[in-house]
């Protein structure tokens, strides 16, 4: 089975690349939906151990999470060590599952996969890059994104550039969805045949 990592920027289409490889049937596993349920569930109660004003209604409260880590950059870290381990542990599981399936192919979208630094096996690395103006527009229009929260992700983010460099296939998203879904499709024929 070929592991394949999907990264790249914010607002850059991975999420619209994911679902496009997921609408074929190849079996795909994305970071940010396993962060959700993490902060809804496993994570809480570290999390409240070092961040208890964040805790809302036996969850924790994204919107405040995010605003206190552009207060407070340095606190980045702390929650990275309670989550990155429980979401890594989820990977390995579902690349197991896939594996044990017989999946040709199998998808993991990691937003900060060359900024982690971790080693997770990936045979070959997808990056979906895009244009700054388009970048910025897309992210300007998310619910609670403002300039400077933008500008503080991409702070932490590698310039596009790099990551293209370090890419073994580049998506541009930057046309209509339906060109990305068709790049997406060559892509799956060519690496798990049709």
């Amino acid at each position: 089975m070929l592991k394949l990592g999907l990264t790249g920027s914010i607002a850059t289409g991975k999420s619209t690349v994911l679902r496009a490889f997921a609408d074929l049937g190849v079996p795909t596993f994305s970071s940010d939906e396993v962060v959700h349920e993490l902060y809804e569930g496993e994570a809480v109660p570290a999390v409240r151990d070092v961040f208890p004003d964040v805790i809302h209604g036996g969850k924790v409260d994204r919107r405040m999470l995010s605003a206190r880590l552009i207060a407070r950059p340095g606190d980045l870290k702390t929650v990275e060590a309670i989550v990155h381990p429980l979401v890594r542990q989820r990977i390995s599981a579902f690349l197991r599952n896939a594996a044990e399936k017989r999946a040709p192919l199998a998808v993991v979208d990691v937003p900060l996969l060359f900024e982690s630094g971790y080693d997770y096996g990936f045979d070959a690395v997808a990056v979906t890059v895009v244009d700054e103006d388009t970048q910025r527009k897309r992210a300007m229009v998310r619910p609670g994104m403002t300039v400077e929260k933008l500008d503080t992700i991409l702070a932490r983010q590698l310039p596009q550039a790099e990551k293209k460099r370090r890419a073994t296939y580049v998506f541009d998203t930057s046309g209509p969805v339906a060109e990305t879904q068709e790049k997406v499709r060559e892509l799956v024929e060519k690496l798990a045949g049709p």
